[in-house]
C-alpha cells in the first residue's frame, strides 16, 4: 500500500485495513517508524522510542492474524503516548534531568487498556517539565516545534502528542489536561481531541500524580488523533463507562459572541461567524456568554495556586539545593540550572498567588454551587468556543500570556477550559 495513504489514515481506517488483510501490521509499523525518523529531528516531538520492540510486536500480531486470532479493535495500530504516562520498560521523566534514568516497570491504566486493545506503542512524546506549562520545552529533551511552522509553538502540555500526530508520525495518541493541555496542542497543531469529563478515564500511572481534590476536578486523560470518529473510537476503549447515544437535534447550540471583551483574532471571529452560518441552516443557534465566564480564569488560577507548591518544588529540584530564587538568578546569568525558568516562575507564582484558607473555603462553596447550576445549564446544550484566541503563535508567547506575574491570564483565559465542570461534564471545543 502507498506509504502516504497509510500516513494519512486515521486509526479507525488502519484498523479496518489490517482486519481486511489489505495491509500487514508489520508494514504499517515500518511505514510509521520510517516517517518518524525523517520528520522528528525537525520537530523534536517523540523523545523516546521503542521501534525494535514495536516491530517485533507487529510480527507477532501478524502471526495471530494467520490463526484468525485478534487481540482487539486496535490490533496492530501504531500509537504514541505522552511522556507523562508510565509505559513498562520506558522512562517517565517529566522532562526533568534528575529523572532521566528512571525506568517504569508498569503501565499506566490507560496504556494497559490500549495495549489490551491491540495497539502498538511507537514511543513517548515531549512535555514541559512536570507538564506545568502550555508550551512544550524542558532541559532534558529540549523544545518541540510546530510542524506547520518550526518557529511556532506546538502548545502544551501534550505538545509532543499534538506535533507527532500533525506530522503523521502516529495514528492516534493519549494526552492529559488540567488547563487546556490536550486542547491547546490540538488547536495549534491542527489535530482532533477533547477533554473528557473528570474521572471518566483512569489517571493511575500519570506523572506527576494528581492528589489534591480541587486539582482532581480539573484533571482528565483523553484521546488525541486525526478524526472525530477516532475520538469516539479511542474513548470507548479507555473510558470507565460507555458512551450514551444522543441526537444533535436534542441540543441547544450556543456560540461565543465575537464582540466580547476578549482579544479574539480577526480570523477566529470570522470562523465563529462561519460556524453560526453553517449550523444555522439546520439547527437553532444563539450567540451568548455562559455562566462563570468572567470569573473562570481567576478561579482556575486560584485552584492551581491552592495546591501544595512544595510538592512541585521537590519534584523539580529533587536534591538540588538551588531553590527557586537562586535558580532564577543562576539561569538568567549563566543558564546552568537543571530546571527551565518557566517551571521555576510557575512555582514561584503559585506561592505568590496562593489563596488563603478562607478563600479556599469560598472557592469550594462557589464550585459546589456552580456544579448544581452547570448541571442544569449544560444539559442538552453544546457550547462552541475557540480553544485559544488565535492560531499558534511564536515560541514563548503563550507562556508570557498565561504565566505572567501581572496576571495577563485574566485577559487570555476566558475560554471553555476554565469553567468549573460537573462530574459528568465535558468541554467541547
Amino acid at each position: 500500500m502507498d506509504e502516504t495513504a497509510l500516513l494519512d489514515m486515521d486509526a479507525t481506517a488502519i484498523a479496518e485495513k489490517i482486519k481486511s488483510k489489505e495491509v500487514s501490521c508489520e508494514e504499517v509499523v515500518r511505514v510509521y517508524v520510517g516517517h518518524i525518523k525523517k520528520t522528528n529531528p525537525f520537530i523534536n516531538a517523540m523523545v523516546e522510542t521503542r521501534f525494535d520492540e514495536a516491530l517485533e510486536e507487529s510480527k507477532h500480531l501478524d502471526e495471530q492474524i494467520k490463526k484468525n486470532q485478534w487481540k482487539g479493535p486496535l490490533h496492530g495500530v501504531p500509537i504514541s503516548v505522552k511522556e507523562a504516562f508510565h509505559v513498562a520498560n520506558m522512562k517517565t521523566t517529566g522532562g526533568l534531568v534528575h529523572r532521566q534514568d528512571l525506568i517504569s516497570r508498569i503501565d499506566a491504566d490507560v496504556v494497559t487498556r490500549l495495549k489490551n486493545a491491540g495497539a502498538i506503542i511507537l514511543g513517548k512524546t515531549n512535555t514541559p517539565a512536570l507538564s506545568f506549562s502550555q508550551e512544550t520545552e524542558n532541559k532534558l529533551y529540549g523544545r518541540t516545534n510546530n510542524p506547520w511552522d518550526l518557529s511556532k509553538t506546538a502548545g502544551g502540555s501534550s505538545g509532543g502528542e499534538g506535533a507527532i500526530l500533525a506530522v503523521g508520525g502516529s495514528a492516534a495518541g493519549i494526552g492529559s489536561d488540567i488547563g487546556g493541555s490536550i486542547r491547546i496542542p490540538a488547536h495549534f497543531n491542527g489535530v482532533v481531541s477533547f477533554k473528557p469529563g473528570r474521572k471518566t478515564v483512569p489517571s493511575e500511572g500519570h506523572f506527576p500524580p494528581i492528589h489534591d481534590p480541587l486539582l482532581e476536578r480539573m484533571f482528565a486523560v483523553g484521546p488525541m488523533g486525526k478524526s472525530v470518529r477516532d475520538m469516539r473510537f479511542m474513548y470507548q476503549l479507555i473510558a470507565n463507562r460507555p458512551i450514551e447515544p444522543n441526537h444533535l437535534l436534542n441540543f441547544k447550540v450556543e456560540i461565543l459572541p465575537g464582540s466580547i471583551d476578549y482579544p479574539l483574532s480577526l480570523t477566529t471571529i470570522q470562523v465563529l461567524d462561519e460556524i453560526e452560518g453553517f449550523l444555522g441552516k439546520s439547527l437553532t443557534t444563539k450567540r451568548t456568554i455562559p455562566p462563570f465566564f468572567d470569573d473562570s480564569a481567576k478561579l482556575w488560577q486560584e485552584i492551581i495556586a491552592s495546591s501544595d507548591s512544595k510538592v512541585l518544588e521537590r519534584g523539580a529540584y529533587n536534591n538540588d539545593r538551588t531553590g527557586i530564587m537562586k535558580g532564577l538568578i543562576k539561569e538568567r546569568i549563566a543558564e546552568k540550572t537543571s530546571v527551565k525558568p518557566s517551571l521555576t516562575k510557575g512555582i514561584f507564582a503559585s506561592k505568590i498567588f496562593k489563596p488563603s484558607a478562607k478563600r479556599v473555603r469560598e472557592i469550594q462553596q462557589i464550585l459546589d454551587q456552580g456544579d448544581e447550576r452547570l448541571k442544569t445549564y449544560l444539559k442538552n446544550r453544546l457550547l462552541i468556543f475557540p480553544v485559544y484566541h488565535s492560531a499558534a503563535p511564536k515560541h514563548g508567547k503563550v507562556y508570557r500570556e498565561i504565566f505572567s506575574l501581572r496576571k495577563r491570564f485574566l485577559l487570555y483565559m476566558h475560554i471553555c477550559r476554565t469553567l468549573p465542570m460537573p462530574t459528568s461534564g465535558d468541554c467541547r471545543p
